[in-house]
């Protein structure tokens, strides 16, 4: 008997009293490895996410974070060869384990690098601007994202082992949620071996990563409000999920990835010579044959203009000829087998649905010759090609997740998006069109239905990712049939795993709760020139008021002359005057600012090493020749890098005129050093 795999639960690796159910080699039928969960203190793992992960997770910055995510991601790939080994044997090709495991550790990379670059070295997240309440200033209310005490609970399929977990883990993790991850049994081998691999590491605090090999049983009833599901596969499955207890009624939230069935659709003005027409062939067939059409995104509708349905018939034909079906163990094999043979009978079923209201029209359904493998024993089937005959209902409801897709032919582009519409809302949709009126027509009708869009041509081909490709900075998730949810999505799929509140408060208390300088809130002057202070002696609310400048009719002409602006407000006096915006020769902004550093920049060599952007300037009121201008500029923010020796710290400049009224308001940004002097390289 092969090896029991086991759970990682509350601290510890658990193995079950019983033998477990036997999970099979997809190709040989072999027997891989047994699982069960029988005997596993489920409700102490959501104990040990809430109480040990949780609070050292939510401890941490989101630079904190994703420091460790992108520790896990390079120690991932120097083991990854373990991963590959295992991943064959669920039926995968070299090029489909890459799309798994290589993808799971990119969007760790990715997810690590964002929160470096788009979150604060902070615990909680700013949500758009400062919302005055009140006439006088001094009540005030701002949206905040916080971390929920809670576990989030991530139940994913059968075709993804490792990237359906660390898609899910990252933007979770990032969020401060320990994950719970339940992978599907038959592919659980790959899974577990993952999860060894990382907490052999060290690198995740403990608690914020276990697993649940075999039967999730009784997890749902552990959870409640704060907790959260993640669940990919099957709409049937999903609705059970939605009708317990907690969920309905319980506050626990739960989100869905289901069934999808995904179209591409070729646009009218594509002719069978254009670039266009051969991207969208081998379109369909890469959707058709990677990880054998066993993906939440492939493609299963197959949407042309009726005039060119023989000559995409032909093309695909041509096309999926040369794809070699067997065991990816052999180097030969473009197509491996489905999951299990128990997978082969359903995508059979489908098949069988789908012929009720289309034709096959390339493929043989009772199997064809392999370059390699036993077709009794390995789950091998034989792509095919289906063409609906007009009126059909079956290709709108049936998911076949295997190598299969069903053309549909259209007449005008209204129809081709009707077509796609009745998908009842699916995660992907791609157009092959090089018309832009085409192009916009139809992802506007796609958009509402779909949760991405491609748009492929010739000029896009040689980056594009394709069409099933979920990318981490790009929301992965569909309305309607697809589930609703939103995973990745870059940070917007951190954001969802958060709580986001509304508070009202004075000025300087709100700073005080989001560490962050709000307008109306105290201002320090401390005596000392800010640019003068280190990252460690800085504060928020650190300011400085310069002095005076006037800004001459002299001035004026320079800049105009210097830059090459003559904007006739800086230069045409009486054109100006006709201006009620202006009434005469103003300054130009540009200008106003650029002056305005010269009035706070301190010149001598400093802390602030650096000005690297300004942010939301606008110009409020013209200044005019001879008016006074001066700057007020307040710490705003401090953000430390916890890889180098200097942070960003960014200001609040306001420039006033000789009257108080604010003429420019902007923020500064500039990188400072930790501490100064610097340490030198003996130090």
């Amino acid at each position: 008997m092969s090896a029991l795999l086991e759970s990682y639960a509350a601290g510890r690796w658990f193995r079950a009293a019983d033998d477990g159910e036997p999970l099979l080699d997809a190709a040989t039928g072999e027997e891989v490895a047994r699982v069960s969960s029988r005997g596993l203190d489920v409700p102490e793992m959501v104990r040990h996410a809430r109480e040990t992960g949780g609070p050292t997770l939510r401890a941490l910055t989101f630079h904190e974070r994703a420091a460790l995510l992108k520790a896990l991601a390079k120690h991932l790939t120097a083991r990854k060869d373990e991963l590959y080994a295992l991943s064959v044997r669920t039926g995968a090709t070299q090029r489909d384990t890459a799309i798994d495991v290589d993808g799971g550790i990119g969007t760790l990379f990715s997810y690590a690098s964002k929160g470096v670059r788009e979150l604060p070295n902070d615990t909680i997240v700013l949500d758009g601007g400062l919302e005055p309440l009140g006439k006088g200033g001094t009540f005030v209310g701002r949206h905040v994202y916080t971390s929920r005490p809670g576990v989030a609970v991530q139940i994913n399929a059968f075709n993804f082992p490792v990237w359906g977990m660390l898609e899910k883990l990252a933007p979770a993790f990032l969020a401060g949620l320990p994950s719970i991850v339940k992978p599907a049994s038959q592919t659980a081998y790959v899974t577990e071996r993952a999860v060894r691999l990382i907490i052999e590491s060290g690198i995740l605090p403990e608690g914020t990563l276990q697993l649940l090999a075999g039967s999730p049983h009784g997890l749902l009833d552990a959870l409640t409000v704060q907790d959260s599901v993640a669940f990919t596969g099957s709409a049937h499955t999903a609705g059970i999920l939605r009708r317990h207890p907690g969920v309905l009624d319980g506050g626990v939230v739960l989100g869905v990835e289901a069934d999808s069935l995904n179209c591409s659709i070729l646009g009218p003005d594509v002719r069978p010579d254009d670039p266009e027409f051969d991207l969208f062939v081998k379109g369909v067939v890469t959707e058709m044959t990677v990880k054998a059409g066993q993906k939440c995104t492939a493609i299963r509708r197959v949407i042309v203009p009726s005039a060119l349905a023989g000559d995409v018939t032909d093309a695909l034909a041509a096309r999926l000829a040369a794809v070699t079906v067997g065991d990816p163990r052999n180097p030969d094999v473009r197509m491996g087998a489905l999951a299990s043979l128990g997978q082969r009978d359903e995508v059979r079923k489908a098949v069988e649905a789908l012929r009720a209201s289309a034709e096959v029209v390339i493929g043989d359904p009772a199997g064809a010759p392999l370059l390699d493998g036993d077709p009794e024993r390995g789950a091998f089937m034989t792509p095919l090609v289906l063409r609906a005959r007009p009126g059909a209902t079956e290709p709108h409801d049936v998911e076949p997740f295997g190598p299969v897709a069903t053309l549909l032919p259209y007449d005008g582009l209204d129809e081709a998006t009707r077509l796609a519409a009745r998908g009842k809302g699916s995660l992907v949709a791609s157009v092959a069109t090089h018309d832009p009126d085409v192009a916009r027509s139809v992802v506007l009708g796609l958009a509402p239905w779909h949760g991405r869009v491609l748009v492929l041509d010739r000029d896009d081909a040689k980056e594009s990712t394709g069409h099933g490709s979920p990318l981490p900075v790009l929301v992965h998730g569909g309305p309607g049939r697809a589930g609703g949810g939103e995973e990745l999505g870059g940070i917007r799929g951190v954001l969802h795993h958060m709580q986001r509140t509304a508070v009202q408060a004075s000025p300087d208390l709100l700073t005080a709760v989001t560490g962050h300088w709000t307008t109306g809130a105290a201002r320090t002057e401390t005596g000392v020139h800010p640019f003068r202070k280190s990252l460690a002696e800085l504060r928020i609310g650190d300011t400085i008021a310069s002095a005076p400048r006037t800004v001459s009719l002299a001035d004026i002409e320079h800049f105009a002359e210097f830059t090459g602006d003559t904007f006739y407000a800086h230069t045409d006096a009486e054109a100006a005057a006709r201006n009620p915006l202006f009434g005469g020769i103003v300054a130009h902004g540009y200008l106003v600012v650029s002056l305005a550093a010269g009035l706070f920049v301190d010149p001598d060599p400093g802390p602030v090493l650096a000005n690297f952007g300004v942010d939301t300037l606008r110009f409020l009121t013209p200044v005019k020749a001879d008016d006074t201008i001066q700057v007020t500029l307040t710490v705003k923010q401090i953000t430390p890098r916890s890889n180098a020796d200097y942070g960003e710290v960014r200001w609040d400049a306001v420039v006033s005129n000789q009257d108080g009224q604010p003429v420019a308001t902007y923020d500064v940004l500039t990188l400072v050093a930790k501490t100064w002097p610097a340490p030198t390289p003996e130090d």
